[in-house]
């Protein structure tokens, strides 16, 4: 059974029993005249307190837990696993005996090796070897027995050949009759023959150049 009385003023409604009434309430003064509950932040500041502390001790516990089973597992600290500061070393002298044999362990050091101009040497070198192999008269196998006398042929000279005697001409192959929606497929000519130097190899031509006419042509 429900005990509101409809009579009963909004502020009491609102407020309750427990609130101030309005006519408690002296604003004459025109400030708040009560003095702040220190309780509430004491109580605050000591449970925030025992809180740091335990989650303290529990950070220091687990890491004792787990530096020793750390220790466990990797044995005991020795001279090789001991930290030590740089700093106190101070700058190692320069040793010009040293540099020279770390400059000998990388000339022969074994491929492959970090490249220092983004492999432009390689392709420059892997083309001299074809056109060491383009451009001249060689056996086919390492030796005049093993190539069974195939001697390979400078490709203009393979160019010209072709074009005097022309090339086998294939058996036609018979074709079955297109179907619906069907069409003979074209083979479109290159522009090109699929080959160019590289922008390193031509900078390298140039500057041979240029060092020949200066050679030539000395100032």
């Amino acid at each position: 059974m429900s005990t509101l009385d409809h009579n009963e003023p909004e502020d009491e409604k609102i407020l309750g029993s427990h609130g101030p009434k309005p006519e408690e309430v002296d604003a004459s003064a025109g400030y708040e005249q009560t003095d702040v509950r220190v309780t509430g932040i004491v109580v605050f500041l000591t449970a925030l307190a025992i809180f740091v502390a335990v989650a303290g001790v529990l950070s220091y516990g687990i890491g004792k837990v787990i530096n020793a089973r750390m220790n466990q597992e990797d044995g005991p600290n020795t001279k090789w696993t001991t930290a030590i500061n740089i700093r106190e070393l101070g700058n190692l002298p320069n040793n010009p005996e040293m540099q020279h044999k770390v400059a000998e362990l990388t000339k022969t050091f074994p491929t492959p090796r970090v490249q220092t101009d983004d492999g432009n040497q390689d392709v420059a070198d892997l083309h001299e070897r074809e056109d060491l192999l383009l451009e001249n008269y060689s056996w086919v196998g390492q030796s005049q027995a093993e190539s069974q006398g195939k001697v390979r042929i400078p490709i203009e000279r393979a160019m010209e050949l072709i074009a005097q005697r022309g090339l086998p001409v294939a058996p036609a192959v018979q074709q079955q009759p297109l179907m619906a929606g069907d069409s003979v497929p074209t083979v479109a000519v290159p522009l090109t023959n699929g080959f160019a130097r590289t922008a390193y190899e031509q900078d390298q031509a140039t500057a041979r150049v240029e060092e020949g006419k200066q050679r030539q042509y000395p100032q």
